[in-house]
């Protein structure tokens, strides 16, 4: 497997843990309750780092809309299947679109190396 391929599923699993310690989040009942507290604080750690390891390899603008739209989308759809928020037809179409984009962005040809002597 190429480093690349390494890079995007690092990326996947860093949004699932994003939608984790989301939800954890939600849980923890402004850090109140023990157990959401500490999965919240393990999975954004976990999360943060493979975020940190793809933007080695995927552009960091393409790499945080696609941590970000998944990891909200995941939230989401969590959230309504737990019965949490309620289920809309229409939230479901415009996660689907989230979704969407978020592939668009993986199905883009990667684009050669910014120079090391250019001005950012």
């Amino acid at each position: 497997m190429n480093p690349r391929s390494v890079a995007w599923l690092l990326l996947l699993a860093s949004a699932v843990l994003e939608a984790v310690w989301a939800t954890a989040l939600g849980l923890s009942d402004g850090f109140t309750r023990p157990l959401p507290t500490v999965v919240f604080a393990v999975t954004a750690t976990l999360s943060m780092i493979g975020l940190g390891l793809a933007i080695r390899s995927i552009p960091l603008g393409t790499a945080y809309a696609v941590w970000v739209g998944i990891g909200a989308a995941l939230t989401v759809g969590w959230a309504m299947a737990t019965g949490v928020e309620p289920f809309s037809v229409l939230k479901v179409l415009f996660i689907a679109g989230i979704v969407g984009c978020a592939a668009g962005l993986k199905a883009l040809p990667a684009a050669a190396k910014a120079r090391e002597d250019q001005p950012v």
